[in-house]
């Protein structure tokens, strides 16, 4: 389990390093927050498509052996996305589809394999998701960071060719390393392609409880994907002219969520998942907005950005732990990507919402109306339905 979470982990290293590194290369080359919010789009559509059409293919190819392969391909995908100052705009649009369609498929079928492991491990699946989380956001600090400062050190890039390598390392672990026994693999059933797609789309439209988890996270990844791929750089040219600010308040983001996953994953498993589920996505999605729209101070966007980022880190880790524990294990890839596809139907969305929001009202003006939406989408949904009817979001 150890070499599987750390292969995880160290792709996502690089994916952060071009979190920062390719809307500073937009920017930088364009000019356009339009364009900005159209690369991200570009990038976050294939990725929300193939985390769940592609999910029938990797049960008949096999799971281990459709990461190491879709990992390869990624390397070589942003090694290329590298050279896309020479190929003109139109080649970085589709070279970071591409580089998303392949992530998506790679970060499903690695999370499937994270069931099987913690079993054998004896980990709670709650301290699992939480832990991983925490883990995942302490990446996401200091590749935030790390992109910030590599723009400014060795360039744009070669920035990007870190996350090519952090790839190719990563498809290499699993290869060599990771040998889950075969009693441990999903026992997906055979199917033609509609039908196995037909009954992962089945079984989550039936979990009314899973559904409303998905709608919420989907709006925050909605805002967060405009916050990353627009407003947050944007703001930071206006307000400080440094792309390592851009960075840092990622990276500050990611600190605050890390706190907050080392709480959770202590104390997780005694707390009421609904109500803690309920505060964390409400705190996680609007108030950071409000920051960047309401004030010029770093230091006060910097404390906000924290805080948001605690709320954050119990979310992912409560919908993560549902899904393990409510799905049955011969559908696990199938659901899974089909979560992975709802939960992230808004970062294409998001990306073009952002561009689209400041070229119509300018920044601060669009952040506020994204803000009072943003706290809408993401508080509504559990006024309503089986989460305030005090379901439970799994086992408890």
């Amino acid at each position: 389990m150890v070499t599987l979470v750390a292969a995880d982990l160290i792709s996502n290293l690089g994916s952060r390093v071009s979190v920062v590194a390719i809307p500073w290369l937009v920017l930088t080359t364009t000019g356009s927050p339009a364009k900005m919010g159209l690369v991200a789009a570009a990038e976050f559509l294939p990725y929300m498509l193939s985390s769940s059409l592609a999910t029938p293919w990797a049960d008949r190819f096999g799971v281990r052996r459709t990461s190491v392969v879709v990992d390869a391909a990624s390397a070589v995908a942003m090694a290329v996305v590298a050279l896309t100052p020479w190929l003109g705009f139109g080649a970085l649009l589709a070279l970071v589809a591409v580089a998303g369609a392949l992530r998506g498929i790679g970060d499903r079928v690695k999370h499937v394999l994270f069931r099987p492991a913690a079993q054998r491990a004896g980990v709670q699946l709650i301290r699992l998701t939480s832990a991983y989380d925490g883990l995942s956001r302490g990446v996401a600090l200091f590749g935030a960071v790390l992109g910030g400062l590599l723009i400014d050190w060795v360039g744009v890039t070669r920035a990007i060719w870190i996350d090519a390598g952090s790839f190719a390392l990563c498809a290499l672990l699993v290869g060599v390393l990771v040998r889950p026994p075969a009693a441990d693999a999903p026992a997906a059933p055979s199917q033609p392609y509609l039908r196995a797609l037909r009954a992962g789309f089945g079984y989550l439209r039936t979990d009314r409880v899973l559904l409303t988890m998905l709608v919420v996270i989907s709006a925050l990844n909605m805002f967060a994907a405009a916050h990353t791929a627009v407003w947050v750089p944007l703001w930071v040219r206006d307000v400080l002219g440094d792309p390592a600010g851009f960075g840092l308040v990622l990276g500050v983001f990611a600190a605050g969520a890390l706190l907050g996953n080392v709480v959770f994953t202590v104390v997780g498993p005694r707390l009421p998942r609904t109500l803690v589920f309920a505060v964390g996505a409400a705190v996680s999605g609007a108030p950071r907005l409000l920051a960047l729209a309401l004030t010029d101070h770093l230091v006060t966007v910097l404390v906000v950005t924290f805080l948001s980022g605690i709320g954050i880190a119990t979310v992912n880790p409560l919908l993560g732990a549902a899904l393990y524990e409510r799905v049955p294990a011969e559908l696990q890839t199938r659901v899974l990507g089909m979560a992975g596809s709802l939960a992230f139907v808004g970062l294409p969305v998001g990306a073009l919402l952002g561009g689209w929001s400041v070229a119509a009202l300018t920044l601060r003006p669009a952040l506020l109306v994204m803000a009072v939406l943003c706290a809408v989408l993401t508080v509504l949904p559990l006024l309503v339905g089986p989460l305030r009817a005090g379901r439970s979001a799994g086992p408890t």
